[in-house]
């Protein structure tokens, strides 16, 4: 059975179809790609997976069972994590303190903690700092880090919730080559070896075809194509629609 099953998905605004039919799954510890050109529907439908939006028709899928329409904080309840394309940590808050409010969050004792939360969690804050690489930056307000170390909070907020699924919104928008390769590292090791279903959206190629187990290619709504970075690249629709250029003749 697939971690997340994708079936059917229908979304339109006003007479603009989003999506017409989306289809494709991940399964638990793959890393997919979706990618597809602007206006192609990845971010409505990682918008639809991850509750933000509310698909018109069709599945979403999380080990076997429906949790299409449930918002966020159901979702975040049932093991679905996720990032944004812009890092979304609270200024005023330490890193520490960040990881802290995810985790009483998904336990739900965030009111009653609020007074004492810097004694709350501890260890498995400290696990998490460390298996994102930012021990060294724990004490530090988030409003001093660099926007590299920013992601990489927004990843530690989204591995506090102990997702089963993790959806990531191009992660690697706004950073430079090395800091986009280190995160998608960072993130890529973590879901394999945590067994996490990891689908995110990313429109640098590279990136993709470095990390990616598999890709899903939509267009106009659509998928039009899924499969091995390598099938993806030499598909033909996507060289064309996408890709930007003919296959060889051979």
């Amino acid at each position: 059975m697939s971690r997340l099953a994708v079936q059917g998905l229908f979304k339109s605004f006003g007479g603009v179809r989003a999506l017409a039919g989306v289809a494709f799954a991940v399964a638990e510890g793959e890393v997919v790609a979706m990618i597809g050109p602007n206006g192609a529907g990845k971010s409505t439908c990682i918008n639809a997976i991850g509750g933000q939006l509310a698909p018109d028709r069709g599945k979403v899928l999380l080990d076997g069972r429906e949790i299409q329409g449930l918002a966020p904080s159901a979702l975040l309840q049932r093991g679905v994590g996720r990032t944004f394309q812009v890092a979304a940590a609270f200024g005023s808050l330490s890193v520490r303190q960040s990881i802290q409010v995810a985790i009483a969050a998904r336990e739900r004792r965030l009111g009653a903690l609020l007074p004492s939360l810097e004694s709350a969690f501890t260890e498995e804050c400290d696990q998490i700092l460390e298996r994102t690489g930012l021990a060294a930056q724990a004490a530090r307000p988030c409003a001093q880090l660099a926007y590299g170390d920013l992601k990489r909070v927004d990843l530690a907020i989204a591995l506090a919730g102990r997702p089963r699924l993790l959806l990531m919104d191009e992660p690697a928008a706004g950073m430079g080559f090395a800091e986009r390769q280190a995160l998608m590292q960072l993130a890529t090791g973590l879901a394999r070896g945590a067994r996490l279903a990891l689908l995110f959206t990313e429109h640098d190629m590279d990136l993709v075809f470095a990390h990616a187990d598999r890709v899903v290619v939509l267009a106009g709504g659509r998928t039009i194509a899924a499969g091995t970075p390598a099938a993806v690249r030499a598909d033909p629709q996507v060289r064309r629609v996408y890709l930007g250029d003919e296959p060889d003749d051979a």
